[in-house]
């Protein structure tokens, strides 16, 4: 894969960068910020390359143009982490599964949903795509501004598996969640190839650059717990696991949304650094998580951040107030909708790091 090992400056770079301060123990007044999608639709200079890029996936392929758009909230509100701007969806169209996104609805794959039809994905197909999304790391790296962190990050195989058999978003993720039943020694055949792919994926945006990485199960929320110990939690540890041993300084955050009663089991079984937290998940819990040691991210409601006002501005008071001295990064509790209006983002960075 393209890239190797970058630098890491033992004072001046990496050290200036406030993202990182919680994941070495150190908690930050005020708390270092960025917001899950922060590139994204609701910026117009985002729509401009959006158009100029003619579909989504050549977006995500094109570094030049894929670096820019990472860059453009970072210019704009003066986050402490800019997120590599691609998709989670990079590992199966990587893999060779067909990948498309029709606008307005989403995406759009051709299921696989067999042993005959896994046999279709290889991870020796993944070199070239994973490659160019390596070559925009490496692109922000050195366009960044020095203090800026850089996080990498994956859809987590339960996460992705949902979309390869579906072959598209769905309420309530049914084609895995019965492949699992029905066949789930075939189904691990598919999150076993999803965890190497993801592991291959993440090492290499590491060696490309990336300070941090995060790994989003946005669908954790909807397993039992007997299956989301197999599905959700047992794949995350084995990345975990290998990503660590191969970078071990490198922090890893979990998102396993909707998930706040089997956090706890989450942390043990992951080894994760840190944790997202989503709008549901009480501040008393993250308080708990955070004494415990673990870096804690969230929970700002997406909504509200599109609302804006009066009720905006108390909650984020509520939220940095309550995680005062604990090692916590403020953020959403998802990703930002595209009809927030900017200055609500500009006025929320400017609340956080207002002197009270």
């Amino acid at each position: 894969m393209k890239g190797s090992d970058v630098v890491r400056e033992a004072d001046g770079g990496v050290s200036e960068r406030r993202f990182l301060k919680p994941f070495s123990g150190k908690a930050v007044s005020p708390p270092p910020v960025w917001l899950m999608r922060q590139a994204g639709r609701y910026l117009p200079e985002y729509r401009q390359v959006r158009a100029e890029a003619g579909s989504f996936l050549k977006l995500c392929y094109t570094p030049r143009l894929a670096a820019e758009v990472t860059l453009q909230p970072i210019r704009r509100f003066g986050f402490d982490a800019a997120i590599l701007f691609s998709d989670i969806l990079v590992v199966p169209d990587a893999l060779g599964q067909t990948v498309r996104f029709e606008e307005g609805e989403g995406p759009r794959l051709d299921p696989i949903q067999t042993l005959a039809d896994l046999d279709r994905l290889a991870l020796s197909n993944t070199e070239t795509k994973f490659s160019l999304v390596c070559e925009t790391v490496e692109r922000l790296r050195r366009e960044l501004p020095r203090e800026t962190a850089l996080i990498g990050f994956c859809g987590a195989p339960w996460t992705v598996a949902t979309y390869v058999a579906e072959g598209r978003g769905s309420s309530d993720q049914s084609a895995a969640r019965q492949w699992a039943y029905r066949d789930p020694d075939g189904f691990q055949r598919l999150i076993a190839l999803l965890t190497d792919a993801s592991i291959e994926y993440l090492s290499g945006q590491v060696r490309a650059g990336a300070d941090a990485l995060q790994i989003f199960d946005s669908w954790a929320g909807s397993l039992a717990e007997d299956q989301f110990q197999r599905w959700v939690i047992a794949p995350t540890a084995k990345i975990v696991r290998e990503v660590r041993a191969r970078h071990p300084d490198v922090p890893i955050i979990g998102f396993p949304r909707g998930s706040a009663a089997l956090l706890d089991s989450y942390l043990e079984g992951t080894g994760v650094d840190g944790v997202s937290c989503d709008t549901s998940c009480p501040l008393g819990l993250m308080q708990e998580t955070a004494r415990k040691g673990r870096v804690v991210q969230g929970n700002l409601d997406p909504l509200l951040l599109a609302a804006g006002g009066e009720a905006l501005d108390k909650r984020v008071d509520d939220i940095r107030d309550a995680m005062t001295g604990l090692p916590f990064v403020f953020n959403l509790g998802h990703g930002i909708v595209p009809h927030t209006p900017p200055e609500n983002v500009a006025r929320l960075v400017e609340r956080l790091r207002r002197s009270r």
